[in-house]
């Protein structure tokens, strides 16, 4: 869930740091940290986390008598 209450405290999901690159962080709070940094100062935001991808679904196993009712 995106919106779960008990999520990672990380800088990488945090309103105030931005990206440099995979391992660092600017924080208009500390400055550059790396982005499993975390502070008292965390505040989340849900648009910086990327979900889960699905597996595609085969449908080559169907029929169309499956699709009948």
């Amino acid at each position: 869930m995106i919106f779960r209450k008990n999520i990672d405290r990380y800088c990488t999901y945090c309103r105030h740091a931005g990206k440099i690159d995979d391992d660092q962080m600017i924080c208009s709070k500390k400055g550059i940290v790396s982005s499993g940094h975390h502070c008292k100062r965390f505040s989340y935001d849900p648009l910086k986390r990327l979900p889960v991808r699905l597996k595609p679904l085969s449908t080559n196993h169907y029929t169309e008598a499956d699709f009948t009712l």
